[in-house]
């Protein structure tokens, strides 16, 4: 099996498992899900450095939160040219009050990502940071996109609560 395949199974695999984990569960973690698309239009690629508009929403419950912000490689090698980008992260927490509503996922994630497209593909993202209530969300985030090319290195999402 290639390494690629692999590391994809392993990722539809932690993703999948992950959210609905009754050990996450206990001990006041917080589950939820945040999932981003890229706004079309609005990826600009300097080989170096990338950056697309995003819209996320988190779910939690039936209740949901919406988010915009930005994400990309703030340092690192993107040769991608991308169309129809989603991301899906779990969204654990410490403390009991983080729900939709409270706009407590806001703030700076950094962390490693490795992409690869042509047509369909994949990708994974392993970010760390947060906001004021130690928000994480779930190092290994799944990526999928349609496009060619292949990216990776120093990878960043900044996200606030949209305007009402």
């Amino acid at each position: 099996m290639k390494p690629v395949h692999a590391l994809a199974l392993f990722l539809t695999a932690a993703c999948l498992v992950l959210p609905v984990s009754p050990v996450l569960a206990q001990g006041g973690l917080e589950v939820g899900v945040l999932t981003c698309s890229v706004v079309p239009g609005s990826r600009v690629n300097l080989l170096i450095r990338s950056t697309a508009d995003i819209k996320c929403v988190y779910a939690k419950g039936g209740e949901v939160e919406e988010y915009v912000g930005e994400t990309g490689i703030a340092l690192g090698i993107d040769l991608s040219f991308k169309q129809d980008e989603k991301l899906a992260f779990t969204v654990i927490a410490a403390s009991d009050d983080v729900r939709p509503g409270s706009k407590a996922l806001g703030g700076k994630y950094i962390g490693g990502e490795l992409s690869a497209a042509v047509g369909l593909g994949l990708g994974a993202k392993a970010l760390l940071g947060g906001g004021a209530k130690n928000i994480g969300l779930q190092p290994l985030a799944l990526e999928t996109s349609t496009g060619l090319g292949a990216s990776g290195g120093l990878s960043f999402l900044y996200i606030e609560p949209a305007a009402e």
